[in-house]
């Protein structure tokens, strides 16, 4: 049976609901297997679309999978700054335990697997093999989620604004190398957990990251006032 050709959008209403559709099917597949294994011709046959009509609307599959990673980042900024506002007071962070901020970022991260995955691969694939305007749009929006995560932990910790950068990218690039390692739902996952001699090589994501990040955070210093 050929793949059915849906006609070209020809409205920009119609160009932007093809190019959801497009991003809907990549972040179905990219969430059931992982982002690296996922092809333009897979998304390409989710959408019931020929891979060529495809390039209408993305330059490459990493152009796809990065605009899914700035669309993770947009949602994770807004769902953590939710939660960090709700400690209202420096008071509830204060004397040096920081662990409770900590448990937060971890926590948000790891609830985001699809996004963890991407954070991995953008740096590594997705920024290289796109256009120096879809980095730059890409860039511009990270920046922009950064810059509002940031002053909600200058606003708690009372650290410098280039502490709280620090921490944002601590954060973001140890969940992602930290998932890359658990393997969950991998051959290399049962591996691990079959044999006793490799129970070094068993990552729970959660409970590493926070106390990775409780310790980073206990060590700043606050800001000068």
């Amino acid at each position: 049976m050929s793949t059915p050709t849906p006609q070209r959008a020809r409205s920009a209403a119609a160009k932007q609901q093809r190019e959801r559709a497009i991003l809907d099917a990549a972040r179905a597949l990219g969430a059931d297997r992982s982002v690296r294994e996922v092809t333009l011709t897979d998304i390409a046959a989710a959408v019931g679309m020929h891979k060529s009509a495809m390039l209408r609307y993305f330059e490459t599959r990493e152009q796809i999978f990065l605009a899914l990673t700035a669309e993770g980042w947009e949602d994770w900024s807004a769902a953590l700054r939710a939660r960090l506002s709700e400690f209202t007071d420096v008071t509830e962070v204060a004397d040096g335990d920081r662990g409770a901020i900590a448990a937060v970022l971890a926590q948000s991260l790891v609830a985001r697997p699809f996004f963890c995955d991407l954070l991995a691969q953008a740096p590594l694939n997705l920024e290289r093999n796109v256009s120096l305007e879809s980095v730059y749009a890409f860039k511009t929006v990270v920046l922009g989620e950064v810059a509002a995560v940031a002053a909600e932990l200058c606003r708690l910790l009372e650290i410098t604004e280039r502490a709280a950068v620090d921490v944002i990218a601590t954060a973001t690039s140890m969940a992602g190398a930290l998932l890359q390692m658990a393997a969950p739902g991998t051959r290399l996952r049962t591996l691990y957990e079959t044999h006793p001699e490799l129970a070094h090589a068993l990552v729970d994501v959660e409970p590493q990251l926070t106390r990775i990040l409780t310790a980073l955070l206990n060590g700043m210093p606050p800001a000068e006032r």
